[in-house]
């Protein structure tokens, strides 16, 4: 275990101006505050938070980042409080230890959803202070390294969490060193038979090609030197986890992946490295589609470098990387080898230093707000994975402003990465000057150009094309809230009409009086509420109206006066905007009487909208009525249908169709059909359908028998006289012995 004056002597090493003082007291409290406790290891506690101190070291970082190091565990693991360690340490160590703290006491449902919501604060803290998430790279990195003492099943969950999440994350704050261990640790762990296979024939790799890094190193020095270029070169064998990611990705062998050879060219300039590009591709035959150029666009994380793939000595496919010295200590300590996180720069850009005139990672303040977008654990988590976990594209709009993506994104993506409302509004989208469908897979230097429309709703099916977090958040959020919108208009109609049926006027300043009653927060959350059918209108009507007012004999007395006059105008004038006619019936008796009323255009069979249809479908033309149903809106019935019996008739709501020619949608509708039972009698009724524009969503044999087949055919048709030319073509048939629609 290191030693306390060894710890020092490393931090004074690279900073002199270091306070030693408070470094010794930092080592002295955290030894004394975890006392006797024991590792799995059987190592004392001690040794861990020290030994992530000592790694932090390496990367040359200021001393109340390594005090912070030395106290993360003794909020969570001792009796130790963040007052105490704000009162001995200061407020900027006390916020450090806190950010790394892990919520305590959580009432949660999952291992998962504790892991989300401990990830969700550690990212909270990274939005204040970047130096919370080199310290937790480093504890993740020490407790990889002494990962065997663990349990197996330990072993493997947290080897997960490490790939998922923290390599990926160290990755994309540029710290590569420090991700190729995290990887290579956790791929050990989580897949050791395939570590073990790729690691056996690396080794005999290795063998057969002994002296070919040195052979290819001094042939391209030599090169570089013939061309009076002074560079370094230096080359690698690429890590097992890096060669199993390929392999995975491209679906090939390990005997077919030729490019498991890396090397590194070192300039002193820029221009250098673009003549060291040229010295390589004129002395070697370039690989096409192998070149990145990470000088002139720089990632998002400040990464910059040549990336090209020659073929070199032995016809060994060859991966050069090409960059200046200090563009090489980015790419290896990422955030760490800046001191912006000294001067007090903040992830916002913001800062206290005259000193710091640029943030580069000012896109990790993005990245934190788009993840903390997550409308719960198990959304938070997995915009996690999908916003670190992936290779990046690079788009332009067409002002030229840069945005980056995931491979695999689309323009759905590429809009809610402008901004969430040039999402929630996209309708289409040109790429490259070309009118291109909104599942296109983006490519990078492509320039796209989104098409707006007002009023615009994202389709629910956006999500199952968009690959970023922050876009199928979005799209579920607006889902969400027009869907509430719809309730809230729905509700809040329902509560007029109520409210005119026993002589009152309805007035939403009378509901928030109310609220405390009917513990809601809001008056569109009571609306919502009722359209739902969660909360029943009496219940609103009691919490308002004065109890006398509500008697049976009060009531009866209104209802007989009123009766006619609400029952044209009141419960079905609801809720505007869905594609039918809502009224209520004239007498309890004729359910299907039809009044003009205010129209609810639906949209068919896939509306988003609280509208549903009963099991046996309904078509336009059929006589209709709706029904109040809790937690499903509307539910449309066929005026013949048996199951209305079932429901209250003050629950009905009279319908009636109120279609746009031009733009026709197809409606669910089931027949019965008895055939012969031989071959080509199924592919017959399906040509009959077909050649009728009908659209067959599912097919059920009920009855076989020898002779015959009975069977339920689920149809999607335009309206009733479509569905009847149906019947009537499929009656035209010998092999069909009988059609008949099926109403319940």
């Amino acid at each position: 275990m290191m030693r306390q004056y060894e710890l020092v002597e490393r931090v004074r090493k690279y900073d002199p101006t270091a306070d030693e003082n408070l470094l010794n007291r930092a080592y002295v409290y955290a030894m004394m505050a975890h006392g006797t406790q024991k590792r799995a290891s059987g190592d004392p506690f001690f040794s861990h938070p020290l030994e992530v101190a000592a790694i932090l070291t390496e990367f040359k970082l200021d001393d109340a980042t390594i005090v912070a190091a030395l106290l993360h565990d003794v909020i969570e693991d001792t009796d130790v409080t963040r007052a105490e360690i704000d009162q001995k340490f200061g407020p900027e160590i006390g916020a450090l230890v806190d950010g790394l703290t892990k919520i305590k006491k959580l009432d949660l449902v999952s291992k998962k959803a504790e892991q989300a919501e401990n990830f969700r604060k550690l990212l909270v803290a990274i939005s204040s202070d970047i130096r919370v998430l080199l310290i937790k790279l480093a504890d993740r990195l020490h407790n990889m390294r002494t990962l065997e003492h663990m349990k197996p099943q330990s072993r493997l969950r947290v080897s997960e969490e490490t790939l998922e999440i923290y390599a990926p994350l160290a990755g994309r704050m540029g710290m590569q060193s420090m991700r190729d261990e995290l990887e290579e640790l956790a791929f050990r762990w989580s897949n050791p038979e395939a570590y073990e296979t790729v690691s056996a024939k690396l080794g005999e790799i290795r063998a057969r090609n002994a002296g070919l890094v040195q052979e290819i190193e001094a042939a391209l020095q030599k090169k570089l030197v013939e061309a009076g270029l002074i560079a370094t070169v230096s080359g690698r064998e690429k890590k097992p986890f890096s060669i199993w990611r390929k392999m995975q990705n491209r679906q090939i062998s390990l005997e077919q992946l030729s490019d498991i050879y890396a090397f590194r060219i070192v300039t002193s300039t820029v221009s250098d490295c673009y003549r060291a590009l040229g010295i390589a591709h004129s002395s070697w035959r370039a690989v096409p589609g192998r070149f990145k150029d990470y000088i002139s666009t720089p990632k998002q994380n400040n990464y910059q470098s040549i990336h090209t793939t020659i073929v070199g000595p032995r016809h060994q496919w060859v991966e050069l990387q090409i960059r200046t010295k200090e563009m090489h200590e980015i790419a290896e300590y990422g955030v760490a080898a800046h001191t912006l996180y000294k001067d007090g720069v903040m992830l916002d850009g913001t800062n206290t230093s005259s000193h710091a005139k640029e943030n580069p990672y000012k896109w990790l303040r993005h990245l934190v707000d788009t993840l903390l977008e997550g409308d719960n654990s198990v959304e938070f988590l997995e915009h996690t994975k999908l916003e670190l976990f992936q290779d990046q594209v690079f788009c332009f709009t067409p002002k030229g402003r840069l945005i980056a993506l995931p491979r695999g994104a689309t323009p759905i993506d590429f809009a809610y990465a402008v901004h969430t409302d040039v999402g929630n509004g996209c309708v289409g989208a040109i790429v490259n000057g070309r009118q291109m469908p909104l599942t296109t897979q983006l490519r990078n230097g492509d320039q796209v150009e989104i098409v707006l429309s007002k009023g615009q709703i994202p389709p629910a099916a956006w999500e199952r094309i968009a690959v970023t977090g922050k876009a199928r958040s979005s799209i579920r959020r607006a889902a969400r809230d027009a869907l509430r919108r719809q309730y809230s208009e729905l509700g809040r109609r329902l509560l007029v009409a109520a409210f005119r049926r026993i002589g009152h006027d309805y007035a939403d300043e009378k509901l928030k009086k109310s609220l405390s009653r009917l513990s809601q927060k809001s008056v569109e959350d009571v609306h919502a509420a009722v359209g739902r059918g969660e909360l029943p209108v009496r219940d609103v009507l009691k919490a308002i109206v004065p109890e006398s007012e509500l008697s049976q004999e009060s009531i009866a007395k209104r209802k007989r006066t009123m009766d006619r006059r609400q029952n044209e105008e009141g419960w079905f004038a609801i809720a505007k905007g869905m594609g039918l006619k809502f009224r209520m019936p004239a007498s309890g008796n004729d359910a299907a009487n039809a009044a003009n009323g205010p129209a609810l255009p639906i949209r068919g069979i896939n509306n988003d909208v609280p509208v549903k249809f009963e099991e046996a479908g309904a078509v336009p033309g059929d006589r209709i009525v709706g029904v109040l149903s809790e937690g499903e809106g509307i539910r449309i019935f066929q005026i013949h249908s048996p199951k209305l019996k079932e429901y209250e008739h003050e629950r009905w709501v009279d319908v009636t169709w109120d279609i746009d020619p031009e733009h026709p949608e197809r409606f669910p509708a089931k027949i019965a059909v008895t055939a012969l039972n031989e071959p080509g009698t199924l592919a017959q009724i399906a040509q009959v359908i077909g050649e009728s524009d009908g659209n067959i969503d599912n097919v059920r044999m009920v009855r076989r028998a020898k002779d015959f087949t009975e069977m339920t055919i689920d149809l999607e048709v335009w309206d009733l006289d479509h569905l009847t030319q149906i019947i009537s073509g499929l009656k035209g048939k010998g092999a069909v012995s009988s059609v008949e629609r099926i109403f319940h």
